[in-house]
């Protein structure tokens, strides 16, 4: 394996996981703006206020995207292991 290839995989590794982590992470991320804008205006600073919409909002987003994170990750996963033969 050259170091190339390497660097390839690498990156394209770095673009998967980011692509597959990014709509669940933007899920929390508008839910925990949108609580830190209602705590803000209502004046109640609770944790567990914060915590449980990102929660349910992270289950949420992997029920809507958890097919297509998955259905991508096997794709990525068979294309790599398919071209085990052709890197050594």
């Amino acid at each position: 394996m050259t170091s190339d290839l390497s660097m390839q995989l690498m990156s394209q590794l770095m673009w998967m996981a980011l692509s597959i982590a990014g709509p669940v992470l933007l899920f929390s991320l508008a839910v925990g703006v949108l609580v830190s804008v209602i705590q803000v205006v209502t004046q109640i600073q609770d944790a567990s206020l914060a915590f449980i919409p990102k929660l349910l909002a992270v289950f949420a987003a992997l029920l809507l995207f958890g097919p297509w994170m998955l259905k991508s990750l096997v794709t990525y996963a068979s294309t790599v292991i398919g071209n085990i033969p052709s890197m050594f």
